[in-house]
């Protein structure tokens, strides 16, 4: 007898509903907090909602570079455009290419339009800049008496440290940082050196530089670089001391600031993790002088992720004066800075000097951060300019107008959807409707959440897609309400009609929701810009149209067919079997035939 009792539960049957709804619930709580703990409660509008600023650049060769505008070229400038804009503190940007030679920039309102448009259309700036001092990246705090006379002691007894003991009085002689460390103790102790800052410059042909460089000595010796004068270092070193690059902000200003100055200008900088800044000499090697830049695996060597570097001859020479004046100084004037823009994005230390023209830079590099360097580096090859065409100012009136359309149309095409289910279904619209709620809840809070996240925009395209997406959720509810009344039709009460409905409803929402969802992805991966608003929202919707009619839609069914108002098949329940057709009951009509054969009655 357990067998049977076994095999009458149907397949899809669902023992504890009310653990299931309060797990979409609790998420439904989470995600609500974590949006206003967030600090955000409206998701971020995009340029056609907003406003903002629209800019066309076109490409045009260098002189000598007659073939320069080629996708590759034109990828990585989009790279460095977008670099920039997001140092104005932009996230939400769009920049794209149109056809094989404009780009195209749209800013968002709330930007410096004028500032924008400086940074957008210049040529990228990349360079070789000795480090004279670097310290601590946050501001240095101002100096008290007790500091001065310390310093006056210092040159006597040596600076103490922070646990009391001297230390030796060479050290004095090094610029200070702002925690009144010598510079190189103040980089050791806040343990601010990165796989790139740290690694080492190399080619791997140290008997042959020197060498070469016994030949060179014998001929000329090199120039060095321009120092600055004392003025000049007490101007540098007050500039240091006031700048902060622990916020994106001052680091945008610092960067600014640094890029305006002449290629023969020292310049104070960040770091790009904003955790050094540093005071650095006149540019020894542009970035024009690189002609390729790989990041490699060294196996063999067991060096792991490095980058290749290749110089043009006159960049070799230059490469090869500067390493060898920088090899035989303390840390960290042996270091050289890989500006990008006014901001150093690596330090690498040298530990001789390298000729040949390749070099390698090596030490603790991941894939994606050798990577990354090498990109920059080859920004200095970019053999390309740029120049603004066409500047449009967009208002957000016209977005706004068409929005207002779109949200009327939607609420009318959601009145029209609800009107129908309390018409056709009457109590099962209550289920509908809070399934819908349920689903908007999730959609509008993981929205507002992917804003500050991943820089998603809300834009037309966005909210078409948020409405379509009301269509395939209600026709997930259609087809699983049809199953049952279906089985109701059958002959079968509320209770087995809802379990046996369920693997077949569950089949093809499935199959339905997966077709959705593989458009939305083919369209988000073959589209650009807004189009992919709305392959984005769409398969957002899709995703969570199944996470609604599993965790919600299904387990509130199974509660409400326990109810005495859908049970006893209320004829305002929407499953009222006189209404659907339904057959005499499936258990009665077993009955009778087991009665005629009684032997007795015979």
């Amino acid at each position: 007898m357990a067998a049977p009792k076994k095999g009458r539960r149907s397949p899809g049957g669902q023992g504890r509903p009310g653990r299931v709804l309060a797990l979409i619930l609790i998420a439904m709580v989470a995600l609500t907090g974590g949006m206003f703990a967030s600090g955000h409660t409206t998701p971020r509008l995009g340029i056609d909602l907003a406003g903002g600023t629209s800019f066309t650049l076109e490409a045009k060769n260098q002189p000598g570079k007659p073939n320069a505008i080629n996708k590759t070229n034109m990828d990585t400038a989009v790279g460095i455009i977008e670099r920039r804009v997001n140092g104005l503190g932009v996230t939400e940007a769009e920049v794209q290419t149109q056809g094989s030679k404009h780009i195209i920039v749209n800013i968002p309102r709330g930007t410096n339009a004028k500032q924008a448009r400086q940074q957008v259309g210049t040529t990228a700036q990349l360079g070789f800049r000795p480090v004279l001092t670097a310290t601590a990246g946050v501001k240095a705090p101002e100096p008290t008496p007790a500091s001065s006379a310390d310093k006056g002691k210092g040159s006597q007894s040596g600076d103490k440290s922070a646990d009391g003991k001297n230390k030796p009085s060479g050290s004095s002689s090094a610029s200070t940082g702002p925690q009144g460390r010598p510079v190189t103790d103040a980089l050791k102790a806040d343990g601010t050196p990165t796989p790139q800052a740290t690694a080492s410059v190399s080619d791997g042909k140290k008997d042959d530089a020197k060498k070469d460089d016994a030949k060179k000595d014998d001929k000329k010796a090199p120039t060095p670089p321009p120092t600055p004068g004392a003025g000049d270092v007490a101007a540098l070193q007050k500039q240091l001391d006031a700048l902060d690059c622990s916020t994106k902000e001052s680091r945008s200003k610092a960067n600014e600031a640094a890029s305006a100055a002449k290629p023969t200008d020292p310049i104070v900088a960040c770091r790009k993790d904003g955790s050094v800044k540093e005071i650095l000499g006149p540019v020894a090697v542009e970035g024009a002088s690189i002609k390729d830049a790989n990041a490699v695996f060294d196996s063999q060597g067991g060096k792991g992720w490095l980058v290749q570097l290749k110089f043009n001859s006159s960049g070799a020479k230059k490469f090869a004066d500067v390493t060898g004046q920088l090899a035989g100084k303390p840390s960290p004037q042996n270091q050289f800075a890989i500006v990008l823009d006014g901001e150093v994005v690596s330090d690498p230390s040298v530990s001789t000097s390298i000729v040949g023209g390749q070099a390698e830079i090596s030490g603790g590099f991941t894939q994606q951060s050798a990577q990354d360097l090498a990109n920059v580096l080859s920004y200095g090859a970019l053999p390309l300019s740029f120049d603004v065409v066409t500047e449009q100012t967009v208002t957000a009136a016209l977005g706004g107008e068409q929005l207002r359309a779109g949200l009327i149309a939607g609420a009318i095409g959601l009145a029209l959807v609800v009107l129908y289910l309390v018409i056709y279904y009457r109590g099962l619209a209550l289920v509908a409707l809070a399934s819908l709620a349920c689903s908007a809840v999730l959609t509008y809070t993981i929205m507002v959440l992917l804003g500050p996240a991943i820089g998603f925009a809300l834009n037309l395209p966005a909210v078409c897609g948020a409405i379509v997406a009301i269509g395939i959720t209600a026709d997930s509810f259609i087809v699983y309400f049809e199953r049952i009344r279906d089985e109701i039709r059958e002959g079968r009460t509320l209770r087995p009609a809802v379990e046996r409905g369920w693997p077949r409803a569950r089949r093809t929402i499935l199959v339905s929701d997966f077709v959705s969802f593989l458009a939305a992805a083919v369209l988000f991966i073959v589209t650009v810009g807004k189009v992919q608003g709305f392959a984005f929202t769409l398969g957002l919707t899709t995703l969570l149209d199944v996470v609604v009619v599993f965790l919600f839609t299904k387990p509130l069914m199974t509660i409400l067919a326990r109810r005495k108002f859908f049970a006893s098949g209320h004829p305002w329940s929407g499953l009222d079997p006189q209404r659907l057709g339904a057959k005499p009951p499936l258990r009665a009509s077993r009955r009778r035939p087991s009665a005629t054969v009684d032997p007795k009655e015979a």
